[in-house]
């Protein structure tokens, strides 16, 4: 018990480490002015991945890059829309999945350019929905990812935004991940997803997951992202 208590320490490390880099990444995005008018979406991905790589030496990344602007925003993480300019008065999502040392971590977060009311208020409401979904995992100790999704959902209305994404979250860990996660919906904060989140992987490792939130608002045509882990937090 105790080799296995000292395992999944180090991998709650490891996926914790793995965050923190993934924050000091998008926050030297930020201070570089990466995310500029002017700019295409594709050259900001680029710019992040050798960024990336200046910093932490990883060019790999385990899902797609993403980088959404403007009308893209609304765009589901399955969609390719077309390579946008980011404007002068834009908002802006990254959602970036880096390895480093072969562990996953799986990064979103909003920007805005300019001083647009409702961009500024969409990318506001982002985190603290985002917490509120935390909360609600963490007092329901059987809960499903069904069970969260369908609360995703519903909070969203009832906020008044739309959740036009198929999930609200995933595994996340060792990459490849995908390998040892089990049937493909289990894997996911989404409907159908039936077993509880809490559980064992199929290799006997704690399931550790990520919470993502794309919410939309249909009034302005804009979407905005925030995406982290979901049950492990830093020390306080």
């Amino acid at each position: 018990m105790e080799t296995l208590d000292v395992a999944e320490a180090e991998r709650v490390s490891a996926l914790l480490v793995a965050e923190a880099n993934a924050v000091a990444l998008f926050d030297e995005v930020v201070a570089r002015g990466i995310i500029a008018p002017g700019a295409r979406e594709s050259v900001v991905s680029d710019a992040v991945r050798d960024l990336a790589d200046e910093m932490f030496g990883t060019r790999r990344f385990w899902h797609k890059r993403i980088v959404r602007s403007g009308i893209n925003t609304l765009e589901p993480y399955s969609a390719n829309p077309p390579d946008r300019v980011i404007g002068e008065d834009d908002i802006c999502f990254l959602d970036f999945g880096p390895i480093f040392e072969e562990w996953e971590a799986d990064f979103g977060r909003t920007y805005v350019l300019g001083d647009d009311p409702a961009k500024l208020a969409l990318r506001d409401a982002l985190e603290p929905f985002w917490e509120q979904g935390r909360a609600y995992f963490e007092a329901h100790p059987d809960i499903t990812g069904d069970e969260l999704y369908g609360w995703v959902a519903e909070q969203a209305a009832a906020q008044g935004w739309e959740l036009t994404a198929e999930i609200a979250g995933h595994l996340v860990g060792e990459f490849p991940h995908k390998q040892i996660s089990g049937t493909a919906v289990t894997s996911y904060v989404a409907a159908g997803s039936t077993p509880p989140m809490r559980r064992l992987d199929p290799k006997g490792r704690i399931c550790h997951w990520i919470l993502e939130i794309h919410l939309v608002d249909r009034a302005n045509n804009i979407g905005g992202f925030f995406e982290q882990l979901l049950d492990i937090r830093p020390a306080r």
